[in-house]
């Protein structure tokens, strides 16, 4: 390790745990966030499912993404201008004992009996309020606490902490509604947030470096205009909508799991589960990340990879080899994910991180459920296989015209980043 935080050269290829020794902030930070998104995910499910059992309909469950979306997309762009204008410490705090608060409430109502759909609709919308002012403020903490070299090794922990928390949350959570009712669950959800608490709890104030502001005031406008003057900040969000809204086939997996492999509803949860198995992968065998440098190159090839494993996924009818691209697609999509998020943390000045941190929130919250708009529209007038193979074909061509068209974001250096 050098001085400035720069990875030591040397092969490495498990993810690189250097940001959890050097700052204990960042390590309990990291911690506290690991299990408070386990136990959502834990949450999350069991919401589905009480959903279900109170109304018998899968609409309503379905409805359930459409109240978390919505305040999603509506509170992030305002919740990244917060982060830049109060204190960050103070602002992830707060929202984060408001989602503890609301998994208290989840668990008091089901122990009193009280079950109705349009409380827990309600609940839904609120929590993801307080993600979207929680997520800037969060993700806008990371470069006070770690040197610039540390920053890929770090968002790919963090990829790690999201993709355990996809997959084991709702694991564990089956497993918990099971043997204990939702209140056990919404109750060991409401314990896990005691670790993210205390981890913000112990971090020193956060203050946005407000020389630049304007007058410290918060603006989504300012931001916007921000981004539409820095090519390489703005590449980061189009490389991602290429990946999310052309080549995005989850509505897909129901039909596909019985057409194509002849299979069920076990069939569908593979296929679900294989491109966050690939995710995770790509977080665990990171630790190549923090050698490369050309961080906007990285970011298309990752796509395109991404684009060319779903195109090669749509034309296999064998479920172990189509399970296979859809992991490679997934671990192309967490290799993406670390070079976007890097770029945004150290190509941004600190009074504009939260506020960017805010943009990235609405382009994953809402780019995945277009492309299911997209992917579902295409296959009802032609076919899933066109679907798929057609969006991943389209992605790789959107990527190289993106490409041709911003050379100045395939030559960035993370060594003088520039936005």
């Amino acid at each position: 390790m050098t001085a400035t935080g720069t990875p030591a050269r040397g092969p490495r290829i498990l993810a690189d745990l250097t940001p959890l020794r050097l700052s204990a902030h960042y390590r309990r930070l990291w911690l506290g966030n690991t299990v408070s998104w386990i136990g959502q995910g834990m949450t999350t499910l069991a919401i589905s499912l009480q959903v279900y059992d109170i109304t018998r309909s899968t609409f309503s469950v379905g409805l359930v993404g459409l109240f978390s979306l919505v305040p999603l997309i509506v509170f992030g762009l305002y919740g990244g201008a917060v982060a830049d204008t109060v204190d960050r410490r103070v602002l992830g705090l707060w929202s984060a004992a408001g989602s503890a608060g609301l998994s208290a409430a989840l668990a008091a109502a089901a122990f009193a009996g009280f079950h109705h759909v349009w409380f827990l609709y309600g609940v839904v919308a609120l929590q993801a309020v307080c993600a979207a002012l929680n997520s800037p403020a969060r993700s806008a903490m990371i470069p006070r606490l770690l040197p610039p070299g540390q920053l890929p090794a770090a968002n790919a922990l963090s990829s790690m902490t999201m993709t355990s928390g996809m997959l084991i949350g709702p694991m564990l959570g089956g497993l918990i509604v099971g043997y204990g009712g939702y209140q056990a669950a919404y109750v060991i959800d409401f314990a896990a947030f005691g670790a993210a608490l205390y981890a913000m709890w112990r971090l020193p104030s956060m203050l946005p470096d407000r020389d630049r502001a304007k007058g410290g005031r918060a603006s989504v406008l300012d931001g916007l205009r921000f981004l539409a003057t820095r090519p390489n900040i703005r590449m980061t969000f189009f490389s991602d909508f290429c990946a999310m809204i052309l080549a995005h086939p989850r509505a897909l997996f129901p039909a596909v799991a019985g057409l194509w492999y002849g299979g069920d509803a076990r069939t569908t949860g593979l296929l679900v589960a294989a491109p966050a198995v690939g995710a995770l992968l790509g977080g665990v065998f990171s630790g190549w990340t923090g050698r490369i440098r050309r961080h906007g190159a990285a970011i298309l090839l990752a796509v395109a990879a991404w684009g060319t494993a779903i195109a090669v996924f749509g034309l296999t009818r064998n479920l172990w080899l189509g399970l296979l691209f859809l992991a490679v697609a997934g671990w192309a999509d967490t290799v993406s994910m670390v070079f976007r998020n890097t770029m945004l943390q150290a190509a941004a000045p600190d009074e504009m991180r939260g506020r960017l941190q805010g943009v990235f929130v609405v382009v994953v919250a809402g780019g995945p459920r277009l492309g299911d708009f997209l992917a579902g529209s295409v296959a009802d007038v032609t076919s899933p296989a066109v679907a798929v193979t057609g969006g991943g074909l389209a992605c790789v061509l959107a990527v190289a015209l993106l490409a041709l068209r911003g050379r100045g974001f395939l030559r960035y250096d993370a060594r003088r980043p520039t936005p």
